[in-house]
């Protein structure tokens, strides 16, 4: 009695701290844990029932603790880290059972035993350490699956040892697995078993369709060859192996129709994203585009809010990482308070265009983040042409307002009149020729703004001028290149928003020196209209010069 005790106290507190390390550490999937909880409780009641002397039952708690650590485990390899080989791992249990089913019948027999050891427990456990083990490869380093190994191999070994020599220390490896697998779920770790992953295409191996064909061809042949030499004495085992390799590859082939499922309706939406982005004439046009593709691309439930930003200065610092580090990469994540959500960003960046459309952008994605890594690949491609159609459109507009700007200097190379073109961040696009003989150089520096010709005593003015919006004028002074001033009127006209220009149209003119801006009035118009601030800056300018 007080060894079933001992048991039950050493199971409920295994299973209480799978429990808890879920309710701690929120993985992305819960339903393997909480299987293998149960699973847990289920072996508990088998070494309780056992302690009590009722093996008859315990057997079945054993089986059914099997059965829910096999449920765990495909539900482990699903999603997250291991889905990446979950077709390996299929195959690979398809081949043990039926290369155990080869040693049942040849080595174990009609009894189920070798010797005193249940041939039946330690195939279980042998197929339970090779899921744990594959689990470790896949994942490398990971402390949660390394304790998940741990205790299939002290399942394994009390396996052997104790119907050999029973005992407190032969049935230490129960309470190993016990242990192990509770300090599995506490661990940190155990959070990476269950996160989303993107899918990594395989090339299609011949010898691994062969294993496969191997494996659920074992049971019949194994069935038939009995049945000619005499009796079916395994036939229960036969039909169980035969129906596990069935199931393993019917899980097989659905999940390879899933996955070409999802690959054929993502390249249809690519597909038709591509179409109506090369045929997109502006920001808008991409904008919509871009949406209709992410809503064919992943499920209606499955986002929380799809911004598609096409500037950097609209977005977060968090979405726009170590700008200055280095080429950015195609994505990142971007983590959320509830871990089954985050936010995915995919910037608007293309290298070898940097330079034409430097404004950057994001497309940012915010929902479940299980769905969100299943098409990661795809919104990063939709990222991609997204940002080619942009570039595309600027280096039209650029294309169309250089051609602009030819044909205005054509039209006024022999103009008096001064015009100059600035970006919306004040550099000098393009100038007239007679603004650099009425600076007396030959050419404009590189790079120039409007601020660089004026005075230093006009920079204020000018600055809040050009910050807001609308049109004005204003009195400022240019400095030649002899250092000398030149007073000009500078009416301006606000035609960022236009989509040829995107700047400012500046228009100048020249009053020569002894000369003020209130001679441009009409006759008829009194000096004492002006305001009390023009009064002053004509004042100004005149002992300026």
């Amino acid at each position: 009695m007080l060894r079933a005790i001992e048991w039950a106290v050493l199971g409920i507190g295994s299973a209480s701290a799978i429990v808890h390390g879920v309710r701690r550490h929120r993985p992305a999937r819960t339903e393997p844990w909480l299987l293998l909880a149960g699973a847990i409780v289920a072996s508990t009641a088998g070494d309780v029932l056992t302690a009590l002397n009722r093996p008859d039952v315990a057997n079945f708690c054993f089986y059914a603790m099997f059965a829910l650590v096999t449920c765990c485990l495909l539900q482990l390899t699903r999603v997250g880290a291991i889905l990446v080989d979950r077709a390996r791992l299929i195959d690979l249990l398809a081949l043990t059972c039926s290369a155990l089913l080869v040693i049942w019948v040849c080595v174990i027999g009609d009894a189920g035993r070798i010797g005193q050891v249940s041939g039946a427990y330690v195939i279980g456990a042998l197929l339970l350490l090779a899921v744990v083990v594959r689990v470790l490869v896949v994942v490398g380093r990971n402390v949660s699956a390394a304790l998940l190994v741990v205790g299939a191999v002290g399942v394994l070994v009390s396996d052997i040892v104790q119907p050999l020599w029973p005992g407190r220390w032969s049935e230490s490896g129960f309470a190993v697995l016990y242990l192990a697998w509770g300090a599995a779920a506490l661990h940190p770790s155990m959070v990476r078993l269950t996160e989303p992953a993107t899918p990594r295409p395989r090339p299609w191996r011949p010898h691994w369709a062969a294993l496969l064909g191997i494996s659920v061809a074992t049971p019949p042949v194994v069935l038939m060859i009995e049945a000619v030499s005499g009796t079916v004495a395994d036939g229960v085992v036969i039909a169980v192996t035969g129906g596990l390799t069935l199931l393993l590859t019917i899980t097989r082939l659905a999940d390879s129709v899933a996955l070409n499922g999802q690959a054929l309706m993502r390249e249809r939406g690519l597909r038709q994203a591509s179409a109506a982005l090369v045929a997109a004439a502006d920001t808008a046009a991409v904008d919509q585009a871009v949406r209709a593709a992410i809503i064919e691309l992943m499920p209606p439930d499955a986002l929380r809010s799809t911004d598609f930003a096409t500037d950097d200065r609209g977005l977060t610092p968090e979405a726009v990482p170590g700008l200055g580090a280095g080429p950015p990469s195609r994505s990142w994540w971007i983590e959320d308070s509830d871990d089954d959500y985050a936010t995915l960003v995919c910037p608007l960046w293309l290298e070898p265009l940097a330079v034409a459309r430097p404004s950057g952008g994001a497309l940012i994605l915010a929902g479940r983040r299980k769905a969100l890594a299943a098409t990661r690949d795809a919104l990063e491609v939709l990222a991609g042409q997204a940002a080619l159609a942009l570039d595309r459109i600027f280096l039209v507009e650029a294309v169309g307002r250089r051609d602009s700007d030819l044909y205005l200097r054509a039209v006024i190379r022999s103009s008096a009149d001064i015009m100059v073109v600035i970006d919306e961040d004040q550099r000098i696009r393009y100038a007239s020729p007679s603004l650099r003989a009425l600076l007396g150089t030959d050419d404009l520096p590189p790079l120039a703004t409007l601020a660089d010709l004026v005075h230093p005593d006009d920079h204020h003015q000018l600055r809040q001028a050009v910050r807001g919006a609308g049109d004005g004028v204003v009195f400022c002074s240019l400095v030649r290149a002899d250092e000398s001033q030149v007073l000009v009127e500078a009416t301006y006209r606000d035609l960022r928003e236009d989509r040829l220009v995107q700047g400012f149209v500046v228009t100048m003119r020249h009053f020569p020196q002894g000369h003020e801006p209130n001679e441009r009035l009409r006759h008829g118009d009194h000096l004492d209209d002006l305001p009390a601030r023009m009064n002053r800056r004509s004042s100004r300018h005149k002992f300026r010069y």
